[in-house]
């Protein structure tokens, strides 16, 4: 994991002098960074899937039927992926932290928006909506983090940050299961409250923004001016090296073949992560026949194991200084899992099932983006970084629907379960092809 300051107490006559100020002040850095990042984090990934919550008894009252909620809901991804690029290009030009506060607050208000709906139109308009105020959050978070993370150290501190895609799914099924049950509360619907209460958070962490983040390590009056100008020669020389080694620049990042294949494994990724994220409560309702409250308890089960995997998994990566493995490995154990599913008719083996899936395919957060850093700096990085996670965000697109138009077709899930199965193998398959990539290579 991340050093902490108990890591730090090392002897001077066995570590070097320059070694201690270097795990001393990336434990800082982590101490001051990731707990607010992962938080924001946990606040972004809890406004984009709440609808999965929402759904159990807003469909009923605005009229969605399977399909119609799940075109609805993926707009969202659409907008993201458009908005992407440009989105962390101006981030690159403006700073970090102007523009996540700008993120922030937009998508907040749009959040508590939501709770204006009264059909398949407004829905899907407001989803889009979202998708555009938020689109840039996660890359331009990975663009920051590579600014202040030396490479040996990349895959943990991400690791770390995307724990909010898991502990959103912990903290969020349960929380908004117990929201719901404010139906009728001055008015207003369970679902309503749902995105009043899980909005306004992103707006107020807006404003703390502005405040907490620091731009550039040259910036970091928390630490010592020793410690500034150790990880802002050393962030400086990683760069350096990585333009020195491979001299790629924006334009050429977004036609890199190694950029495209990596496009592919986290769209894989993402469609999997997203389709069952956004039907899971009704999996689980349908599996189990629990109260809206107990259907959210449940459904938070394969998200705490996640949380679990995405830190060993990032923390072995580091350890080793193996990536593509790390990724491979997962997912196509998530592959397997996810198509197991599909045919368990317990509840207790199907959330054992759905459990080891989303540590497959969340685990390989971590290590993958550690990936584009290693060959990819300035504007390179942040297109790059972008594009990547445009097209992934299209997997976000593709998953749901196919799983709501299957769940239509045939009344079950298990034929969308299966088609999540197969992708996550095809994600484990790119990654592979990637192992011989000139750009990858540390040399």
């Amino acid at each position: 994991m991340i050093s902490t300051p108990r890591d730090v107490a090392v002897s001077p006559d066995t570590v070097a002098p320059a070694a201690a100020l270097g795990r001393a002040t990336i434990a800082k850095v982590a101490w001051r960074l990731l707990p607010f990042l992962l938080l924001l984090y946990i606040i972004a990934w809890i406004d984009r899937v709440n609808v999965g919550i929402a759904a159990l008894t807003m469909n009923a009252d605005i009229g969605l039927t399977d399909r119609s909620f799940s075109f609805g809901a993926t707009l969202f991804f659409i907008a993201y992926a458009i908005c992407e690029v440009p989105s962390n290009v101006v981030l690159a030009k403006v700073g970090a932290r102007r523009w996540i506060a700008r993120i922030m607050v937009t998508w907040g208000i749009l959040s508590v928006a939501m709770l204006f709906v009264r059909g398949p139109v407004s829905f899907g308009v407001l989803r889009f909506l979202l998708g555009a105020a938020e689109a840039g959050f996660l890359p331009g978070i990975i663009y920051y983090l590579g600014h202040w993370f030396p490479s040996s150290e990349r895959a943990r501190a991400v690791s770390w940050f995307m724990l909010g895609i898991p502990l959103s799914g912990f903290v969020g099924n349960p929380l908004g299961g117990a929201i719901l049950e404010l139906n009728g509360v001055l008015g207003l619907t369970g679902w309503q409250w749902l995105f009043l209460l899980e909005g306004i958070p992103a707006v107020l962490l807006g404003f703390v923004v502005l405040f907490f983040l620091t731009d550039t390590p040259e910036e970091a009056r928390w630490l010592s001016s020793e410690q500034r100008d150790w990880l802002s020669r050393t962030m400086h020389a990683e760069h350096a090296a990585a333009v020195q080694r491979h001299r790629i620049d924006l334009k050429s990042a977004l036609l890199h073949p190694t950029v495209l294949v990596l496009c592919l494994i986290l769209f894989a990724c993402q469609l999997c992560s997203y389709g069952l994220q956004l039907w899971i409560p009704q999996i689980v309702k349908s599996m189990t026949g629990l109260s809206n409250f107990q259907t959210g308890l449940v459904a938070a089960i394969p998200y705490a194991a996640a949380a679990v995997g995405m830190v060993l998994i990032g923390r072995s990566s580091d350890r080793t200084g193996e990536r593509l493995l790390h990724v491979a490995i997962p997912s196509a154990i998530a592959g397997f899992a996810f198509a197991a599913s599909a045919f368990l008719v317990s509840p207790v083996l199907g959330i054992v099932a759905l459990s080891l899936a989303a540590v497959g395919d969340i685990g390989t957060r971590g290590p993958f983006w550690a990936l584009p850093t290693r060959f990819l700096t300035g504007s390179a990085a942040a297109g790059g970084i972008a594009l990547i996670n445009a097209m992934a965000s299209l997997g976000g697109f593709v998953g749901p629907n196919v799983v709501g138009w299957v769940r239509a077709a045939t009344g079950g899930f298990a034929g969308g379960l299966i088609f999540l199965g197969v992708m996550m193998l095809v994600g484990a398959a790119a990654t592979l092809l990637l192992r011989n990539a000139p750009a990858l290579a540390e040399k």
